[in-house]
């Protein structure tokens, strides 16, 4: 049998043959939308969504933008007209060569990273399109963002991670509202994914020891462009019900199920690798959840006879930690009792030296009665730590100093790479078509985006041309938000009258807000309500004013779901049923429709626990208008003339905090957002409001994409030694 390819193209030749495949079931002419449909690059191409929209818009819509799905239930009359229809063909035609195009150009490489050596990104989770649910939120979006953005800039690069069988849990809202989860199945087979296989035309099986068992998974291929993501499955009938619900759920709630799933990623992702014959130059730990990945690497290195610290030195040599999050939440510690019962075999590769590890995870490793912290073990067996922005820079210095005794905060060795975000998947394609008349030609490349001079040409857009642009994507967005409004409502037993009031009135030429992130109750969500009387006034004013808000409390989180409860208590004023609506189930796509169809975005976080936030840079990218508080990403690109913002004015009583934020929010709204949105000219033109609009983009593209991001990485962290 003909050997299979390793290393960075391991599980190509699947991909090709679950592609032929499908290609089999479409009418010729269509045959090259399978191609398409196995390889992200789709999702940020201008025209990808819209071709398979435009072959069966209701079809699209039932099998949730899934394209493998979408090709394989779409009814043969649809297909055929499509066949028939030469502007159809000829697209598919031309996405598929620009994949092609994408996936042989040759590979960016800089003498630490090379095809033979990518770098092999470790996270818990992945988001770069809704129809591959592995993803709960901001963390896997902005993996998904660095996948693709490595694709784009040919950079070696292989993602790791998990298969989510049932993925992130689904949000139902009751009419009170409080959130309820669900889970449900989703199957791979039928997803833009396959399993790689050996030589002998199987799944590759491996083994890894988890509590008492080997625990058998398969590895799953996704491409993202041509970044390979390999995601590893515990599904399989061999194993026991226990160890096949670890790859089950995302962020799973029972604690050494949790601690299983960040072995499974750590160990069982270098185990993968090594079958895979993948040699990683640098292993990039995306959050703590994989640490675990480095207490193997130093049982690798014990058995070639290293000493336990001589070991963790080479290690250390291996690896970069980006940490996200300043809330306890997100820094898991576990006891010696869990640790030892969910790992016992990884530990017991480093002998007499398990006390030396689990020290590793201490904050003073001289307490035996203290709990591990993957944070911790990450920080302390990683090269280099970065926080996401320049202000949780300061403040993860300021966290983890015990780690470094003896030395002053400042001197902490935690750098920052300030987040970004994947323009191409963020701008809308209306956009996109604007910039392109506007902005230098190719004003796209990786080595023009982050040039303030390609931006600078975009002052000279006609504020006519910007305006529409921008009222495109508020109509497509209200025309959506009636619809969805509709079935939530009535989903959630509300009365007709109250279902339709949004149907009927909400509209896409009314000043419209956006709040959507996670429910957590740092983010302030109910600043919007603070002031209950003074919000409902300027919901329905002479100048008035539409909330949407949207997004997930984890189900544990029980503040962040009395959060959204007290939300909804506004219910009982019949201003809110057409001027306020709660958009269930935040996704990925859902993103996109809000990030660039309102016209102010909203972020309220209690400084300084915003550790970056990218939401609103997706909404700047269409030149949607921030107005945030001076934390994480904000406090670096805001300057007066792109945006508002909320002063960062630290207050021990939270109590107080919120009194005072609240104020300034209902005085920036009232006396300039409001009146600069409204004031228009003879044509209908707010010649304020587009002036912003231009700062916005023309400020925060160059510094605030995933290009620049990347480069930050490459040059800063994986090349620095």
């Amino acid at each position: 049998m003909e050997r299979r390819r390793r290393g960075i193209a391991s599980g190509e030749r699947d991909i090709r043959r679950a592609a032929q495949a499908l290609a089999r079931y479409l009418p010729t002419r269509l045959a090259p939308l399978a191609s398409i449909a196995y390889n992200f690059s789709w999702v940020w191409h201008p025209d990808g969504e819209q071709l398979f929209r435009d072959i069966d818009a209701h079809r699209w819509r039932l099998c949730g933008q899934n394209a493998v799905r979408f090709l394989q239930e779409t009814p043969e009359e649809s297909l055929n007209r499509a066949a028939m229809d030469e502007s159809i063909v000829a697209r598919a035609e031309y996405l598929c060569e620009a994949m092609e195009q994408t996936l042989a150009r040759p590979a960016r490489e800089d003498g630490v990273v090379t095809t033979e050596q990518p770098v092999a990104f470790f996270c818990a989770e992945f988001g770069f399109h809704r129809s591959m649910p592995v993803y709960s939120g901001g963390l896997g979006v902005l993996a998904g963002d660095i996948l693709k953005e490595a694709s784009d800039q040919a950079l070696p690069f292989v993602g790791v991670g998990l298969m989510y069988r049932k993925g992130y849990f689904h949000q139902r809202v009751d009419a009170r509202g409080w959130q309820h989860e669900y889970w449900y199945e989703t199957d791979p087979e039928r997803r833009a994914c396959v399993k790689v296989t050996g030589n002998d035309g199987r799944p590759i099986s491996i083994k890894v020891p988890i509590w008492d068992e080997e625990v058998a998974f398969h590895i799953w291929r996704v491409d993202v462009g041509r970044s390979p993501l390999f995601l590893l499955d515990t599904e399989l009938p061999e194993n026991t019900p226990r160890t096949r619900f670890i790859t089950s759920r995302l962020y799973e709630g029972n604690r050494q199920v949790r601690l299983a799933q960040y072995t499974m990623l750590g160990v069982g992702g270098l185990l993968a690798l090594d079958a895979l014959q993948i040699t990683p130059s640098v292993i990039h730990m995306n959050e703590g959840h994989p640490a675990t990945v480095t207490l193997e690497l130093v049982g690798r290195e014990m058995a070639q006879g290293r000493s336990f610290e001589e070991a963790s030195e080479v290690v250390r040599q291996r690896v970069v930690f980006t940490t996200h999050t300043p809330v306890p939440a997100g820094n898991e510690t576990y006891t010696k009792d869990e640790i030892l019962a969910v790992m016992p075999r990884v530990l017991r590769n480093l002998g007499d030296d398990v006390e030396a590890a689990l020290r590793l995870g201490r904050i003073n490793p001289d307490d035996r009665n203290e709990s591990s912290g993957m944070t911790a073990l990450a920080i302390r067996m990683s090269r280099s730590t970065n926080a996401v922005s320049r202000i949780h820079g300061g403040v993860s210095r300021g966290m983890w100093q015990p780690l470094f005794p003896g030395r002053a905060v400042e001197s902490v060795p935690i750098t920052h790479v300030t987040n970004g975000a994947h323009l191409p998947s963020w701008m809308t394609p209306q956009m996109r078509r604007l910039l392109d008349r506007h902005l230098p030609d190719g004003w796209q490349a990786p080595e023009r985006v982050t040039d303030p001079a390609t931006w600078r040409a975009g002052d000279k857009i006609p504020d006519a041309e910007l305006w529409v642009a921008s009222r495109e994507s508020s109509h497509r967005m209200a025309a959506w938000v009636r619809s969805k409004t509709v079935t939530d409502r009535l989903t959630r037993g509300d009365t007709i009258d109250y279902v339709m009031q949004a149907a009927q009135t909400f509209d896409p030429e009314v000043l419209t807000l956006g709040f959507a992130r996670r429910l957590a109750s740092y983010k302030r969500l109910y600043l919007l309500t603070h002031d209950r009387d003074r919000m409902l006034r300027m919901l329905d004013g002479p100048r008035p004013l539409q909330l949407l808000f949207a997004g997930k409390a984890h189900p544990m989180d029980d503040d962040g779901k009395r959060m959204l409860e007290q939300m909804f208590s506004l219910k009982s004023d019949p201003r809110t049923g057409r001027r306020v609506a709660f958009l269930e189930d935040y996704d990925i796509g859902l993103a996109s429709l809000l990030t660039a169809g309102c016209d102010v975005w909203i972020n309220l976080p209690r400084p300084t626990l915003e550790a970056s936030g990218t939401s609103g840079i997706k909404a700047a990218f269409n030149a949607t208008l921030n107005l945030s508080v001076l934390d994480g990403w904000w406090a670096e690109a805001y300057d007066g003339t792109n945006g508002w913002a909320i002063a960062d004015n630290r207050e021990e009583n939270h109590a107080v905090q919120d009194a005072r934020d609240a104020v300034a929010l209902y005085d920036l709204l009232e006396r300039e957002v409001v009146p600069l949105f409204y004031d228009r000219d003879a044509n209908g033109i707010p010649r304020g409001w587009v002036a912003r609009m231009k700062a916005c983009l023309r400020t925060i593209g160059p510094r605030f994409c995933a290009t620049r991001m990347l480069d930050d990485y490459v040059r800063n962290i994986y090349s620095a030694r």
